[in-house]
């Protein structure tokens, strides 16, 4: 094979390598091309449409800036600052509960009765003992006034005076003991029956006829309606210019109710993580408050100026927002703007997309329903 021959040959096996690479490449980049939408007609961002002969449809509003008094929210929960657990001191079995979870009970209302049988025996024990320790006692006054007087005619000797003072006082002992037997008896017996230390709702039963009740194991749990508080972390820059006393508004979401509320105790550590102290702060007795609801501690830290917009100029299109602002030359843009909190009804924070004193078109009274769930959820 001549040399010319060979770079022929070697030239045609290059060609037919790198052709269809080449290929594959035009390829590629023509359908990255296709889809970053390179071939698709372009129209121009914030276009505006000229108005001047095609009156806006609908009224305009102006974009106010307002003040308004700015507040901190601390999220907490409903605790009780009174708390009491209820539990037998004596090892018998429970007969009867007399009161449920959710009850209100009051100082001295019976809450659980146990078995006294045991311990009407112990006391009954303890009586005769004392009939016994008298009766002994009796017997040994007796000798020691006879002995006493045998002594002064000198009919005895001293040693059997002493014996029958020592007997004397043996026996006065013994009944002073059997009397103690009896009023412990006694007590014992009044654990039989357990009352209410306190006023205030029962919150938890934690036991059954027919358990058997062990001394420190809780029975019923309890707290008192008016010890509520709510417990929330405050930011440690807002919490260090607390004091006990100030009065702070709670809403309560589940009653979508806000509530007076006095601080009562700042526990004076931070928590390092969180960077807050714990506030609590006391809430007025109500029949539908109750322990470990949600609420929000509202704290006033100054106030702040923003943007005032009507909610009826705002367009929404999935979680999207804009308005149709009219410009200084007559023309009507589309403009994405973001929103915040509502302010008084019909008005909506706006945080970005306008400037105060532009002038927005509202919807007319029929496009106000373009997306009804959109307006529920901002609520």
């Amino acid at each position: 094979m001549t040399q010319e021959t060979s770079r022929a040959h070697a030239l045609w096996r290059l060609t037919k390598t790198a052709v269809p690479i080449a290929v594959a490449l035009v390829a590629l980049v023509g359908v990255i091309a296709w889809l970053a939408g390179v071939f698709e007609e372009k129209i121009e961002p914030r276009a505006p449409v000229n108005v001047a002969n095609s009156p806006v449809s609908g009224s305009t509003d102006v974009v106010h800036e307002v003040t308004k008094d700015y507040v901190e929210e601390a999220i907490g929960t409903l605790k009780a600052a009174s708390r009491t657990v209820i539990s037998a001191k004596v090892l018998a079995t429970i007969n009867e509960i007399a009161v449920s979870a959710g009850d209100q009970v009051e100082p001295g209302d019976p809450l659980v009765k146990l078995d006294s049988k045991d311990l009407q025996a112990r006391l009954k024990q303890a009586e005769q003992s004392l009939i016994a320790a008298t009766a002994t006692l009796d017997e040994a006054k007796a000798n020691h006034t006879r002995s006493e007087q045998l002594l002064e005619r000198k009919a005895i000797a001293q040693a059997t005076f002493d014996e029958a003072v020592r007997r004397l006082h043996v026996a006065s002992a013994e009944e002073s003991r059997a009397e103690q037997a009896v009023s412990e008896a006694k007590v014992l017996l009044s654990y039989a029956t357990i009352d209410a230390p306190k006023a205030g709702r029962v919150v938890d039963r934690l036991a059954e006829p027919g358990d058997t009740a062990r001394p420190g194991e809780p029975l019923l749990v309890l707290y008192d309606a008016t010890s509520l508080r709510l417990e929330a972390p405050v930011l440690e820059k807002f919490a260090v210019k607390l004091r006990p006393g100030d009065k702070l508004d709670v809403y309560i979401d589940a009653l979508d109710r806000e509530v007076e509320s006095t601080i009562d105790e700042i526990v004076p550590q931070a928590d390092a993580p969180s960077r807050s102290f714990l506030v609590k702060a006391s809430l007025p007795r109500s029949d539908d408050l109750f322990e470990g609801m949600f609420g929000r501690l509202r704290i006033p830290v100054g106030q702040r100026r923003h943007l005032c917009l009507a909610t009826d100029a705002i367009h929404r299109v999935g979680q999207l927002e804009f308005v149709e602002v009219v410009t200084d030359d007559h023309l009507v843009e589309k403009r994405f703007i973001k929103t915040g909190r509502r302010g008084m009804p019909g008005q909506i924070e706006v945080l970005s997309g306008l400037k105060a004193g532009e002038r927005v078109v509202l919807q007319p009274s029929e496009a106000k329903s373009i997306a009804p769930a959109e307006e529920a959820n901002d609520d």
